[in-house]
């Protein structure tokens, strides 16, 4: 059974939620069993935010993890909070522009992704989430680019669906780096 156990961290505003959905819809639309639960602390902006997502071949038993494969966070006291939860061999992606420390484990893979200035280059601080989710995407295979454009397409409002093709642009930086 095929099944990938991710948590999405960071402080409220960074499209967090966001992020999770994105996923959680890339899902669907492969016909996938997906859960997605959300958690925010009660300042919502600017307090922390996280999600629990799976995504799975098979029916899901719990939308709680105590353990994850992935966590992408974004960051410090996330990353801090976080880190202990992968799996040995997980996946640890991370904003290496707001986390200014290393992982301190050596038994996951790691990747730093200055998203924020990134994002920030290319003109909108909300394309942050979509560069990390790329590298999420290109890691696990968890959803495909194509479902993942066809779920921006469902989560954003309509008025937002010009942001499409440069949201697709990020998402395919993060990709590569």
């Amino acid at each position: 059974m095929a099944q990938t156990d991710m948590i999405f961290a960071g402080f409220g505003g960074q499209g967090i939620q966001a992020a999770g959905k994105l996923i959680a819809y890339a899902g669907i639309l492969e016909d996938k069993h997906v859960s997605f639960l959300p958690s925010y602390g009660p300042e919502m902006r600017g307090g922390t935010s996280n999600c629990h997502v799976i995504v799975s071949d098979e029916p899901i038993g719990s939308p709680i993890l105590n353990s994850a494969a992935v966590v992408m966070a974004m960051n410090r006291p996330s990353m801090d909070k976080f880190e202990s939860y992968l799996e040995p061999g997980g996946i640890l992606i991370y904003d290496s522009s707001l986390v200014n420390r290393e992982p301190a484990r050596k038994d996951i893979k790691a990747f730093g992704i200055p998203a924020t200035q990134i994002a920030s280059d290319m003109g909108n601080l909300a394309f942050a989430n979509i560069i990390l989710l790329g590298k999420l995407i290109k890691e696990t295979g968890v959803v495909s680019a194509g479902s993942f454009e066809s779920g921006l397409r469902k989560v954003l409002p309509e008025r937002k669906h010009h942001l499409i093709p440069d949201e697709m642009k990020a998402l395919r930086i993060g990709m590569d780096y």
